[in-house]
């Protein structure tokens, strides 16, 4: 019964306080990194979804949790699009009104046993379907899906070669559930404590039983991190000096293999040959390949691009990636027509950057003296976002890469979440495809995760300029995400479909109402 006053569960604050539930969530995530809350997080939110009187109301208080956790995760996209990222979260937060459907449905009340089994089912598939739709790269793409917030967690790292970082967001929403039923609905501790205990056996089970990868040998890989730039109209010059100069002391290290950040290099190496000239210079001099991204319009077609480019001694190698999967806003903005005022209100992109066409996998030259002959390495370049998309490292993955390298720059974002949250992406794609992950960028956070997603020495911070080596440990096999794919999105689609067909088909059973009779009519008089 809803009662009036200043109770929580009140018409009055429940609006607010679904935007605040919705919030909580993102303290999961980096920085504050309280990775164990990602598994009660959600409960504030669906007890407030399961009490909704009507499913309208659910749907509002869905729709603004929802838009609640968008602001929460991308907070720090303000300075970028200022009062635009409000209508973006209200526009995404509506993805998880079906999500809060399912959760009234299947927790209201005091839902029957049968109801409580399907709701440890259901209600985590509702809310990935809510994370797959989002994922696509024209909505914003997948950042913040609630499994990555366990990138620091080694059973569930183990859990993300089994199905990726899916798996992992539907064990948290398991999770959540039985807690809710365990707290609310004291018939239902039975599929409360059973769906914990199967969360906890799965992970078990994969701990004991997943594949781990096997090591092939070790690369010698030297981040390069120049440190925040001031702005001005000749930074990329700066930059590239410091680039420079942090790489020479690499000559006596015997490395394998240099990374420099993205848009580390600010003009076309064809149309700039003296550029060229220097990155072939310097790549002699320490005895191995650079590999650079060239942020510019290029010499041989129209159009600015991000391109990761391969350097040796000889200048480039040919071995060129163009980034595919752009940051909306950040080097795009969508529907440039109807939403081109964002950059009058924000450091929206001025001119679209134009989109490479495939996926690339480059071989790295061997050095003499370096690893075992006969060892094959060959790198599989992201730059800046596209780290958030499984897909992609998958991709580079079956067509053979053996080291996926992420270059990225969140300079714009020096203070805030970003660099944290986006650095931790390194560790889930590492684990999910049993390859190393190098995340160079030009101001931190710059990170190297294991084939396992275990961390390889120490990150570079946000306030470190510097040149870093790391022993990086190769592996050889295949997991059974890069085998099988996103089977958990799929699993959980094929669960949601048979729910609508026998809803639907209950619907049609059930008889029509009878008409009613028609009103009485009294005489006046």
């Amino acid at each position: 019964m809803i009662t009036t006053g200043m109770r929580w569960w009140s018409p009055r604050w429940r609006a607010p306080a679904a935007v605040a539930a919705g919030a909580l969530p993102a303290l999961a995530f980096p920085a504050p990194a309280l990775w164990w809350f990602a598994y009660v997080a959600l409960v504030p939110w669906m007890l407030l979804l399961r009490s909704a009187t009507t499913g309208r109301r659910a749907a509002l208080e869905g729709w603004l949790g929802g838009a609640g956790f968008i602001l929460a995760v991308h907070h720090w996209l303000l300075p970028s699009l200022h009062v635009f990222l409000i209508p973006v979260a209200a526009l995404l937060g509506l993805l998880w009104i079906p999500w809060a459907l399912l959760v009234r449905e299947f927790l209201g009340g005091v839902p029957a046993a049968g109801r409580a089994w399907c709701a440890l089912v259901l209600v985590p598939a509702g809310w990935l379907l809510s994370e797959l739709v989002r994922s696509w790269q024209g909505l914003g793409g997948p950042w913040g899906l609630l499994g990555a917030s366990q990138w620091q967690v080694a059973p569930t790292l183990r859990l993300a070669s089994v199905g990726g970082v899916w798996l992992v967001s539907l064990l948290v929403v398991a999770v959540n559930c039985a807690l809710v039923l365990l707290v609310a609905v004291p018939g239902a501790r039975l599929p409360a404590v059973a769906g914990m205990t199967g969360c906890a056996v799965l992970t078990g089970a994969v701990w004991v039983w997943a594949a781990r990868p096997a090591e092939s040998g070790r690369l010698r890989v030297a981040v390069v991190q120049p440190g925040p730039v001031a702005d001005g109209p000749d930074s990329v010059e700066r930059r590239f000096a410091i680039g420079e100069r942090l790489t020479r002391p690499l000559a006596g290290e015997r490395v394998d293999l240099v990374v420099w950040g993205e848009s580390s290099v600010g003009e076309d190496l064809t149309a700039r040959p003296d550029l060229a000239r220097r990155l072939a210079a310097l790549s002699a001099e320490v005895g191995a390949p650079l590999l650079v991204n060239v942020d510019a319009r290029r010499a041989d077609r129209p159009g600015i691009y991000k391109s990761a480019v391969l350097v040796g001694p000889q200048g480039p190698t040919g071995d060129r990636y163009d980034k595919m999967r752009l940051v909306p806003f950040g080097e795009y903005v969508p529907a440039r027509a109807l939403f081109g005022w964002a950059t009058s209100v924000g450091r929206a992109a001025g001119e679209d950057r134009v989109r490479g066409d495939a996926p690339v996998v480059m071989d790295l030259p061997g050095r003499p003296g370096g690893r075992a002959a006969g060892t094959s390495v060959r790198l599989g370049p992201l730059v800046c976002f596209e780290s958030a998309f499984p897909d992609m490292s998958r991709r580079l993955t079956l067509d053979g890469a053996s080291l996926l390298v992420a270059q990225s720059a969140t300079s714009s974002f020096q203070e805030s979440w970003a660099p944290a949250q986006h650095a931790s992406l390194a560790a889930l794609r590492a684990a999910e495809n049993g390859r190393p992950m190098v995340h160079a960028t030009l101001t931190g956070i710059s990170v190297v995760h294991g084939p396992s997603g275990e961390r390889i020495g120490a990150a570079l911070p946000t306030s470190a300029s510097t040149a870093a080596v790391y022993e990086v440990p190769l592996a050889r096999g295949t997991t059974l995400y890069v085998r099988f794919g996103d089977w958990p999105p799929a699993a959980a689609l094929a669960a949601l479909a048979v729910y609508c067909a026998v809803a639907g088909s209950r619907a049609l059973r059930r008889p029509a109402p009878e008409p009613s009779p028609p009103p009485s009519r009294t005489a006046r008089g």
